[in-house]
């Protein structure tokens, strides 16, 4: 397994390591090793970072980040829509002068730096999908944040589901069935949960599994809670 990753995403994983309590990564199944695309839910900023710095094979995954937050000019419009401050709140003037510009100046640099997989909204997304495969064929897994956003804090309870293509197309390429593990992040308990995982089947339509795989994920991120 090849990652890549720069000093400063690496000094600053380190340094959240280093300030936070212990977490654990708890699996309904045993984990078999076998080519995955790990589905967590968001928890707002903190999902995507306690998966870097916390996941049991964070240093065998590439994430699926947002283009939009890699590029400086971008980064203001992303802010202001996902609302990192409460609506109408008496700051809002201020923050929306400022925090924007701010997160601009720092959060490229740092999501550059990391073992990430640049997510188009355009033509381009095909590059997603190369990029994606090509880090499969390294043997590292994919960890994709489905929630479709929804506000200050929250996320809807649609997923989005333009990322299952990846599933026919590992199979085509790498003729690898991917395994698709739910993945539910609690803050409070410090605790990443891994449901136990949906499987594609190149023998039948990706239209006719969607359901399927998304119901799992949606049930899995959602509780955190396996079946006896």
């Amino acid at each position: 397994m090849m990652q890549t990753m720069g000093m400063l995403y690496k000094m600053l994983r380190g340094m959240v390591r280093l300030f936070s309590r212990k977490w654990e990564t708890v699996w309904e199944e045993p984990f078999d090793g076998e080519l995955a695309v790990f589905c967590p839910n968001h928890a707002g900023a903190m999902g995507p970072i306690r998966m870097c710095a916390h996941f049991e094979l964070t240093d065998s995954c590439y994430s699926w980040m947002n283009n939009g937050m890699m590029e400086a000019k971008e980064v203001p419009a992303y802010v202001r829509q996902d609302y990192w401050w409460e609506p109408g709140c008496k700051l809002e003037p201020l923050y929306n002068a400022t925090l924007p510009y701010i997160a601009a100046a720092i959060i490229p640099p740092i999501l550059r730096s990391a073992p990430g997989i640049p997510v188009y909204h355009d033509a381009r997304v095909l590059k997603t999908f190369r990029q994606s495969i090509e880090r499969m064929k390294e043997g590292n897994h994919m960890i994709i944040f489905t929630e479709q956003p929804a506000g200050h804090g929250t996320s809807e309870g649609e997923l989005n589901s333009g990322w299952l293509q990846i599933a026919p197309m590992a199979w085509r390429i790498m003729k690898v069935k991917l395994k698709i593990y739910p993945v539910n992040i609690d803050l409070e308990k410090r605790r990443i949960s891994v449901a136990k995982p949906v499987q594609y089947d190149p023998e039948i339509p990706l239209r006719e599994q969607q359901e399927t795989i998304l119901s799992a994920i949606k049930k899995g991120i959602s509780t955190g809670q396996f079946e006896n």
